[in-house]
């Protein structure tokens, strides 16, 4: 059963993702988010050495623009010092590194998302089985007809044809706003910013179902009355509901499996690494087989971990070692399926040289640690403490 709470309050709302009564996501609307924006930048300085370009974009920071794009199908100019450009926002800024650029702009909707610069068509990962994937990228070929590049996401194989080409006409139309308010605009300048975070949870999620929408909000509730049932509540709807105290053990660095087993999280500036423990968990099996089980159980709340601290990056997995070639492939198995209800892009890449299993997660919000919690000033910042609550709503 999924959950959806949204808190209304100052500066921003909090929407928060329960699944069978468990958190999943924490996510607070108060700040301004960059990512999926697009901007008329101007180009500050070229640096062929680091086959980048550093542009103006009216942040703190200037963003960074990698001079080659992955796509194949896309031919742009070669950037020069002083040059206006239109380019989108792909990962926000964070820390003292400011924002990641493309000039290779998507639009996306609930069913595709609409590459209007390049050519490419292809189909979301997440959609399973060779015969939906050749119908879906059939699909997209035969509306794209070499006019623009498409992906069709994880909802597509649910919704009618008619339906995925009126999103198609309309994510067609706010491009050529976009297009046409370029050269008249001033640089650096916003041509267009995102749907906000509940459409972007709402769209995200309505695939894989929703049960229910719980909001102290009449006017989210409004918004939300005719996708799912919608229950209002009291303002201290996430205290109430102990959603709020799941947040908080979130920002623990050891968690308990309810076999008694632990996962210890460990962010570092390169990579998150989590370390699963027998702790308390000792089985009734052979040793094999304990050791199984337990990596089975941390898969589910390694997935849920992930998701709701939203570690991003590169993360190693130090699994209990298993001498089984079957038990290693079983519990490859296991994470894949567990994070097949994440909504961010994740890869299972395996398990490296060193037994450790090694995965990619998509950056898209800050982690949930960074929203709600500082640097500690009397221990040199090595060390956390909670933000006030005051200032999150």
């Amino acid at each position: 059963m999924r959950e959806i709470y949204v808190q209304a309050g100052q500066p921003g709302s909090i929407i928060a993702v329960a699944e069978d009564g468990r958190l999943a996501e924490y996510l607070l609307d108060g700040e301004n988010r960059a990512a999926e924006s697009v901007y008329l930048g101007k180009v500050e300085r070229v640096v062929p050495g680091m086959k980048a370009a550093f542009l103006d974009i009216g942040q703190e920071k200037n963003g960074f623009l990698p001079l080659e794009e992955r796509s194949q199908s896309l031919t742009l100019p070669r950037l020069q010092a002083g040059m206006t450009v239109l380019v989108q926002v792909k990962k926000d800024a964070q820390g003292s590194k400011g924002a990641f650029l493309t000039r290779d702009v998507t639009l996306c909707g609930e069913y595709v998302i609409l590459m209007p610069l390049n050519r490419y068509v292809g189909v979301s990962g997440r959609v399973e089985g060779e015969e939906p994937r050749e119908a879906m990228r059939a699909l997209g070929l035969r509306i794209a007809q070499g006019r623009f590049g498409l992906v069709m996401r994880h909802s597509a194989p649910g919704a009618a044809e008619e339906v995925i080409r009126e999103e198609i006409a309309s994510l067609l139309e706010k491009w050529e706003t976009i297009r046409k308010a370029a050269p008249t605009a001033h640089a650096p300048s916003v041509l267009y910013a995102p749907r906000d975070l509940l459409d972007s949870v709402v769209a995200d999620y309505r695939p894989r179902g929703i049960d229910r929408f719980i909001t102290n909000d009449p006017a989210a509730a409004h918004r939300l009355s005719g996708i799912a049932p919608v229950t209002l509540a009291g303002d201290d709807m996430m205290a109430l509901s102990g959603l709020e105290k799941q947040r908080d053990r979130a920002l623990r660095r050891q968690v308990w499996l309810r076999s008694g087993g632990t996962l210890v999280i460990d962010r570092c500036e390169a990579m998150t690494v989590i370390d699963v423990n027998t702790a308390k968990f000792t089985g009734q099996r052979d040793l094999e087989e304990t050791i199984l089980q337990l990596n089975l159980e941390a898969c589910g709340e390694i997935a849920r971990q992930v998701r709701l601290r939203n570690l991003s990056g590169i993360i190693l997995i130090d699994m209990i070692d298993m001498e089984a070639e079957e038990s290693r492939q079983r519990v490859l198995e296991e994470l894949k399926q567990c994070f097949a209800a994440d909504r961010v892009k994740t890869v299972i890449h395996g398990f490296t040289s060193l037994g450790l299993i090694e995965m990619t997660r998509k950056r898209s919000r800050l982690p949930l640690a960074d929203e709600w919690t500082a640097p500690c000033s009397a221990c040199g910042g090595e060390g956390r403490v909670m933000r006030k609550e005051e200032g999150h709503g």
